[in-house]
């Protein structure tokens, strides 16, 4: 049998049957078995992980067991939480508690341009912002190119246009702890399928709760990973000469740069730079990029050590 893999604990994997068709999964009936994978996968350095596709027989069809011989060809594949196939991300900023980190943000966004992916962004706690600086932020992104949503998920709104963004995607919420993936996604099902967290009032920093990844099925071909918070999110697969290639709006203007090989940090006569003074490229932006790309040049330079 074929099927997707919705949840991993330790050794044990949550595997959903499905009937493979010439360009997709179809849900065959909704029943999933507790899987362990063959030692050959082990010996084979490739561990099944979320989001998996993979050929299983069943063992126990009374207690639900079964056993994983294949992994099938990942079409993607994210290290940092271990997740396959995922087709769109979903980055989730709050207003406030805790304040949006638009520097996550930008490394997320390229990250997902390195893998292909679609993006979408999610303005959550709309309600809290008395600054209007979400709006700020949802200017600066639908002018680059990207999908932008405000909402409220506590209140419940705007989250039928994200449902309806994440049709026949299997997608990922990433975002800090505590700007309310969990709410979101719970809003979207209409139930507490997740747990939701809850903010430090001390340090307005949000508490993680999701402590292990899983894959919901919102409807036939669309599903949503859950991923556990975190604060700092690894691009060590970007090098620093391409960082530009993934931010999209660099793209075009990098053509515009004298030298080639421009790393758009110290040159003067570069595409990027002359882009920001005529007003079409964003400066605080700009600034997150030399910042993201310092930072991986820096852990390059460990590694030549």
């Amino acid at each position: 049998m074929q099927g997707i893999i919705i949840e991993n604990i330790a050794d044990l994997y949550k595997v959903t049957p499905k009937i493979l068709k010439p360009t997709t999964f179809q849900t065959k009936n909704i029943v999933s078995y507790d899987a362990t994978a063959r030692g050959k996968l082990k010996k084979q350095e490739m561990s099944p992980v979320v989001g998996d596709f993979v050929e299983f027989e069943i063992t126990d069809e009374k207690n639900k067991k079964a056993v994983i011989n294949k992994i099938l060809p990942r079409k993607v594949f994210v290290k940092r939480p271990k997740l396959a196939n995922i087709t769109q991300m979903i980055f989730v900023i709050s207003s406030k508690n805790p304040k949006p980190d638009l520097l996550m943000l930008d490394k997320q966004l390229a990250f997902a341009e390195f893998l292909g992916i679609s993006s979408l962004i999610v303005l959550n706690k709309t309600d809290l912002d008395d600054k209007e600086e979400l709006e700020e932020i949802q200017e600066i992104y639908e002018k680059i190119g990207y999908k932008v949503f405000q909402t409220q998920a506590k209140n419940h709104k705007g989250l039928n246009l994200v449902k309806k963004a994440l049709q026949n995607h299997v997608n990922a919420f990433s975002g800090n702890s505590g700007v309310g993936k969990s709410t979101l996604i719970n809003g979207i099902f209409e139930k507490n399928i997740t747990q939701e967290g809850e903010i430090s009032q001390r340090n307005k920093r949000g508490k993680n709760t999701t402590t292990a990844i899983k894959l919901y099925e919102i409807d036939t071909n669309t599903y949503i990973a859950d991923t556990p918070g975190f604060s700092t999110f690894s691009i060590e697969e970007i090098k620093s000469k391409e960082l530009a290639n993934f931010f999209i709006e660099f793209k075009q203007k990098c053509l515009d740069c004298e030298f080639v090989g421009c790393t758009h940090i110290k040159e003067e006569n570069c595409g990027i730079k002359k882009a920001i003074q005529k007003g079409e490229i964003n400066l605080a932006r700009y600034d997150r990029f030399c910042k993201i790309y310092q930072q991986i040049k820096k852990e390059e330079e460990k590694r030549k050590w």
